[in-house]
């Protein structure tokens, strides 16, 4: 259970890392839509792995089927069936951990609680899953597209490990230049090599991944429950190996004043302006038209050559070392689901907020 997240764009993933195929079920998706798999297989090129040396060698075409709710290259307001078929699966590689936990690893958590569990790649823990969220993700931004053409989402790598990027030098045309996906050329550079370093041994890094939505309308979002920076972090967070996220300042806002805090605001010639972004673009749960801006901490890849104490299924003592092919940084494969989740949530908000109020803000100021 609990394998759906949205409101009325509500998204259900399934499938297992080593398993024969993994997917998604998209439902709430508008009729008359434009949608064909060549759409979806853009975004889904952007994560597949073995690209470069950077992520893990496993080679899957990740070829994304549409199997339902489309007829002629247009949705027809029924559930929209995805399935990406697993074609280079090495299972044997995870025979010497099928009776050990991997520290840092889902392995001993699903244990204690299914009593039960899938040591091939991870099961639904391995961020395979993730290729899901992204197919849903292309459905999403197609919808948008309909929707709310102006409305654009691109993510970046601002850190990995204790390497920030210097946002001087900030190019979003660099973004889509280096595998990395960082705007920033130099510390691409600088990346590359602490990275490679890191693979050969064998080890792993985390990162620190942003999101920018820009161009989605005032007005998305409820009070209280249904908060839209509450179901964005909620849905970064739920990204496996995901173990913080901020929006806007985050927890930098816990060292500012209230004064320095406070994006002023003034009118502008089509509406409120506001002279900063502290906030991220949402205020009360509310979006307020400005950029909003989520970011998420990935942590290191568990999966690590270098010799780890654990314990066996029966509670004994024993020494574990992942072999196979894992990225030794997650994060990278992480910002275009990153993306994808954005995208998921944003339309899902959209929809709620013509289900309730209609198109646009009802507010006037002026």
């Amino acid at each position: 259970m609990m394998n759906s997240f949205g409101h009325v764009f509500r998204v259900t993933t399934w499938g297992e890392s080593h398993g024969p195929a993994l997917g998604a079920t998209v439902d709430g998706v508008p009729p008359g839509v434009k949608l064909d798999a060549v759409m979806l297989q853009h975004w889904l090129d952007r994560r597949k792995p073995g690209q470069n040396k950077f992520t893990t060698q496993r080679r899957e075409a990740d070829e994304v089927r549409i199997l339902s709710g489309v007829y002629e290259g247009e949705t027809t307001g029924t559930p929209v069936q995805l399935m990406i078929e697993n074609t280079d699966q090495r299972s044997k590689d995870y025979g010497d951990i099928a009776e050990k936990f991997r520290p840092g690893h889902a392995d001993i958590t699903y244990w204690l609680k299914y009593g039960i569990r899938d040591p091939r790649g991870g099961g639904r823990s391995s961020a395979r899953e993730t290729a899901a969220r992204v197919a849903a993700g292309g459905v999403a931004r197609e919808v948008l597209k309909a929707l709310a053409p102006e409305v654009e989402i691109r993510g970046y790598m601002t850190r990995m490990g204790i390497h920030e990027i210097d946002r001087a030098r900030f190019d979003w045309d660099e973004i889509e230049r280096n595998p990395f996906w960082t705007p920033d050329q130099k510390a691409a550079e600088s990346w590359a090599g602490y990275l490679d370093a890191l693979r050969k041994a064998g080890s792993s890094v985390g990162a620190v991944i942003e999101v920018v939505v820009r161009g989605a309308p005032a007005g998305l979002g409820a009070p209280v429950y249904a908060k839209l920076d509450t179901d964005l972090a909620a849905a970064m967070m739920s990204i496996n190996a995901v173990k913080g996220v901020e929006i806007g300042e985050g927890m930098q806002a816990a060292m500012l004043t209230g004064e320095e805090n406070a994006d002023e605001i003034a009118m502008g010639p089509d509406g409120p302006v506001f002279s900063s972004n502290h906030a991220g673009g949402i205020l009360g749960g509310i979006s307020t038209g400005q950029d909003i801006v989520v970011r998420f901490a990935v942590k290191p890849t568990s999966s690590i050559l270098t010799p780890r104490k654990t314990i066996t299924r029966a509670g004994e003592p024993a020494e574990i070392v992942t072999k196979g092919r894992h990225d030794p940084c997650v994060g990278i494969r992480a910002v275009p689901v990153g993306e994808a989740m954005a995208a998921c949530v944003v339309l899902d908000h959209l929809l709620l907020h013509r289900a309730q109020v209609g198109e646009g803000p009802r507010g006037r100021i002026g």
